[in-house]
C-alpha cells in the first residue's frame, strides 16, 4: 500500500512538472510558431538585460549613463554588436533615467515591433 501511495505521489509531481514546463514553453514562444523567431526574442531580451547591467556599472563608475558605444568604449559592455537578427538596439537617456530599446526592422511578422526595458528592469513590448 505504501509503494502504491509513493507511485501516485511521483505521478502527481511529474504531471505538475510537465504542466509547468509546457506553460513556460508556451509563454517563451510569445505566440510564434517559428522557432527561429522565438530564439531571436529570447536573445534580444538577454541582450537588453546585458545593456542595462552595463548602464548600471557605467553609472556607478562615471556617475552618468551612456550610449551603447560609450559603454563598449569604457569596457562596461562586452557585447560586440548593436543588433540581433532583425532587431536593432538603442538607448534613450533622460537625466537620471534610461530605456534600452530593441526595434524590429525585418519583414512583417507576428513579433513585437519594439521591446524595451528601463533602469528598473521593467520590460514592455509593442
Amino acid at each position: 500500500m505504501l509503494s502504491l501511495f509513493r507511485l501516485v505521489i511521483v505521478g502527481i509531481v511529474v504531471g505538475a512538472g510537465a504542466y509547468i514546463y509546457m506553460r513556460q514553453a508556451q509563454s517563451a514562444s510569445a505566440g510564434n510558431d517559428n522557432p527561429a523567431e522565438t530564439v531571436d526574442l529570447v536573445g534580444v531580451r538577454h541582450d537588453l538585460m546585458a545593456i542595462v547591467r552595463g548602464e548600471r556599472v557605467h553609472n556607478a563608475l562615471h556617475n552618468t549613463y551612456g550610449s551603447i558605444d560609450e559603454l563598449r568604449a569604457s569596457g562596461d559592455l562586452s557585447m560586440e554588436r548593436n543588433s540581433r537578427g532583425p532587431y536593432n538596439y538603442s538607448v534613450e537617456i533622460n537625466g537620471l533615467e534610461f530605456r534600452v530599446i530593441a526595434t524590429y526592422v525585418g519583414p512583417p511578422a507576428g513579433v513585437p515591433k519594439i521591446i524595451s526595458v528601463d533602469q528598473a528592469m521593467h520590460f514592455s513590448q509593442q
